[in-house]
């Protein structure tokens, strides 16, 4: 019998779709070579999603057992260009924590504004740069502008501005120039009022809501058994934050300071004043879940730096005014093997380093990165979605290519 366009079959007919290998990516100077999506897709349905990751920093690590430990600093700087503070900070306690040393009460509290100041800076460009996958412009510009005050103060304290190399094994390579923390709470006490702009513009934008909201959903029990760390993992609702629960020789940096993880419990998140409550299309674990635990963290850590400031200049009354020093790039080191962990902005930061003992580079030094991890479940979160939903997926994973290859 012949159809007719009134006829359902021929409907059907024409919009029957076959399945298709999309490539996506890479869309960005630094993913080229290194970050590759090959996309199954039956029309605009993803069926399944593999991740194909290349190589950016060769050898970094073999570079690691033939320099001094003092000397690795720069190659942490590269691993995670965004969060390079907390690269350095992460290597430099693994090596005192082989050596048995411990920095000076004023260089932990050093180390803790600079650590903070480097999260809430990684933490703008996460958010920034996510509004810009989502086809929204200002916040990446506004969120930049913030970034670069930021960067002004690490090039004061250093000379750098992304890669820096600034606290290293034994402390730091200087203490903080006069006035500096003065300018720091200025650029805090500005940047404060501003987060509220960025929830109108983003976390509460009904665009932005329906993007993101209930796409890519990981639950607490698959974050954790996918190895994910960070704001991936806390906002599957997973209490879990090196900074408390870590390692002593990483834990008593933070001693006595008073800062919350953030992460839901019992379905509710402590809402700082400004930041609007969860929409109800939001599920646990999605999307728009991972930006918000970022921009809630971002306030902790202004709180964690004023507080920092604060016992660092109470250490000028009571104590010499060190900072620590940088270990001797002669200094030899004791035999032994040690693993560290640290909470970089996109989670667990992990260095492992083995020393026969009497010299001074390591026999083995190795790097277990956060966002290798964190981009793992990609495959299963993103199966089932539209295409148009990957990029929302991929962006909210905060990744860095640098330190997934080493």
């Amino acid at each position: 019998m012949p159809t007719t366009v009134e006829d359902p079959r021929t409907v059907e007919f024409d919009v029957r779709t076959d399945e298709m290998l999309v490539n996506m990516g890479p869309q960005h100077p630094s993913t080229h070579g290194v970050l590759r999506l090959v996309l199954r897709t039956d029309g605009e349905v993803v069926s399944e999603v593999t991740p194909h990751i290349g190589y950016l920093h060769r050898c970094a690590e073999k570079i690691g057992e033939n320099l001094a430990v003092r000397q690795w600093i720069p190659y942490t700087d590269r691993m995670d260009y965004l969060a390079a503070m907390n690269m350095n900070l992460g290597w430099s306690l693994t090596v005192e924590k082989l050596v048995g040393y411990e920095p000076p009460e004023r260089g932990r509290h050093l180390r803790v504004i600079i650590a903070e100041m480097g999260r809430i800076a990684s933490h703008l460009v996460g958010m920034g740069a996510y509004g810009l996958d989502l086809g929204s412009f200002s916040p990446f510009l506004y969120a930049f502008r913030e970034r670069e005050r930021i960067l002004d103060l690490f090039e004061a304290a250093c000379g750098a501005r992304l890669t820096y190399s600034y606290l290293t094994p034994g402390g730091a390579t200087a203490d903080l120039p006069a006035g500096w923390t003065d300018r720091c709470l200025k650029v805090l006490s500005e940047f404060e009022p501003i987060i509220a702009d960025y929830h109108t513009l983003l976390t509460s934008n009904a665009i932005f809501v329906k993007r993101t909201a209930g796409v890519g959903v990981l639950s607490g029990k698959k974050a954790i058994s996918y190895g994910t760390s960070g704001p991936v993992l806390r906002a599957s609702g997973v209490d879990w934050d090196l900074r408390r629960d870590g390692d002593p020789c990483y834990t008593r940096m933070y001693e006595g300071y008073d800062f919350k993880v953030v992460c839901q419990r019992d379905g509710e998140y402590v809402v700082p004043p400004g930041a609007p409550a969860p929409p109800y299309e939001a599920v646990l674990g999605d999307c728009w879940h991972r930006f918000y635990v970022r921009m809630l963290e971002v306030v902790e850590s202004i709180w964690l730096v004023r507080q920092a400031i604060h016992r660092y200049h109470e250490t000028d009354d009571v104590l010499p005014r060190n900072h620590g020093a940088p270990f001797k790039l002669t200094d030899k080191l004791p035999s032994g093997e040690v693993y560290l962990e640290t909470e970089a902005p996109r989670g667990q930061m992990g260095f492992y380093l083995v020393s026969l003992g009497g010299t001074a580079t390591p026999w083995r030094a190795r790097a277990r990165s956060s966002c290798f991890s964190n981009l793992s479940p990609i495959s299963e979160i993103g199966r089932g979605c539209l295409i148009a939903d990957i990029p929302a997926i991929v962006g909210s994973l905060d990744i860095v290519m640098g330190e997934i290859d080493r």
